[in-house]
């Protein structure tokens, strides 16, 4: 691999990083916040629930902020708004500053996601599998650092929950000095005309690759929400913390896997169902074989769920316009993560009416028929425009 192919992976990957590393902070030391702030249950739910929903509605001001000035720039100034919002929490001295400076840091988050693709697109045009890969790679390795080192390291290094959010904004704030430092140029506008930033609602595609992904996220968040309480349920709790390390760990094994295989899948139909079947065989396996297999099968899910992911970012590069490829991944987020949080909601409805715990996995079923079914629809093999 050449030297000027490492550079703009390398940023990639620390962008990749940025983008899950301080909201992955939050939950190790939500007991201490909890009592710090004498929150209440409902309000640490709220707290937990303000990425995901600025994730979607900041997606498209992302769009507009790149298309105005540029994926770079977008990048810049997300990764400083997250990383000085997330420092930011440390100070709050109450509830309502700790939701205002949640909301800056997870607009910071939801701004540069659509820049990434699009960067992606102008700096590895000939591997976007491959560049798409790594960043994603970035992403899920900071889900796992800030959950597996925040008690046992960060925490007894500086003495509270207040200063482990300035710790892990750190990197994110010296990733955005390295991208204005050294981050490549994008190309210049071939046109004089503005470059469009709201997303094509009318395009079949947007649609498609849209609630694909919704499929992608459901399946996850969902799984991750209602396993703990379903095991504690059906009186398997002793594999409750095994499960959640199974379904979070196996993703990055998926990842690195994806180093290799994205490029040659991306394009490839069969991956796709592949995939969403074993989110399918997963969800069902979950539902009905107890005991160790829940653990088994809670790997499988997270590996075919990241695998997906990887292909799924992959392809607003591949399919869309150079200058349509921002509008699309907007709208892929605008659209995906209220569809994964309002199919968790229902289930668990369905299950306190019909007293039926496994309503907990017909979500992640539904994703997986979901994605099994749009995928034939969609054409991998279109040229970009």
């Amino acid at each position: 691999m050449s030297r000027k192919l490492l550079l703009p992976l390398a940023i990639l990957w620390l962008a990749g990083m940025g983008l899950r590393l301080t909201v992955l902070a939050v939950p190790p030391v939500i007991p201490l916040i909890h009592a710090d702030l004498q929150m209440s249950e409902t309000e640490v739910g709220t707290l937990g629930s303000l990425p995901s929903l600025l994730f979607a509605f900041a997606a498209v001001p992302g769009s507009l902020l790149i298309a105005r000035t540029g994926a770079v720039p977008t990048l810049i100034a997300g990764l400083v708004l997250t990383a000085l919002a997330s420092a930011a929490r440390g100070a709050a001295g109450g509830i309502v500053t700790l939701y205002l400076a949640t909301v800056a840091m997870s607009a910071g988050v939801a701004i540069m996601q659509p820049a990434l693709p699009p960067l992606v697109r102008a700096w590895v045009p000939n591997r976007i599998g491959f560049a798409t890969a790594v960043y994603t790679n970035g992403l899920l390795t900071s889900e796992t650092l800030p959950v597996a080192l925040t008690l046992p390291l960060v925490l007894p290094l500086v003495g509270s929950w207040r200063w482990s959010f300035v710790v892990w904004s750190a990197p994110v704030l010296a990733t955005a000095f390295l991208v204005l430092l050294v981050a490549p140029l994008e190309p210049a506008a071939k046109s004089s005309v503005p470059r469009r930033w709201w997303p094509d609602w009318k395009n079949p595609l947007v649609w498609r690759l849209a609630f694909t992904m919704g499929g992608v996220n459901t399946a996850y968040f969902a799984t991750n929400t209602f396993l703990p309480d379903y095991l504690h349920a059906t009186g398997d709790g002793r594999w409750i913390s095994a499960a959640l390390t199974s379904l979070n760990f196996c993703q990055l094994p998926a990842s690195f896997a994806m180093l290799v295989l994205a490029e040659k899948l991306v394009r490839r139909r069969a991956a796709y169902v592949v995939l969403g079947a074993l989110v399918l065989a997963s969800a069902a396996g979950l539902a009905f074989m107890p005991g160790v297999w829940i653990v088994v099968w809670s790997g499988v899910m997270g590996f075919a769920n990241s695998a997906m992911l990887v292909l799924m970012l992959a392809l607003p590069a591949l399919l869309a316009g150079h200058d349509d490829i921002h509008r699309v991944t907007a709208a892929m987020f605008t659209i995906s993560y209220p569809t994964a949080v309002v199919l968790p909601i229902l289930a668990g409805f369905a299950w306190d009416a019909s007293g039926w715990a496994a309503f907990a996995f017909v979500p992640a079923a539904l994703a997986a028929i979901a994605i099994i079914a749009l995928t034939p629809t969609i054409d991998f093999h279109r040229g970009a425009g």
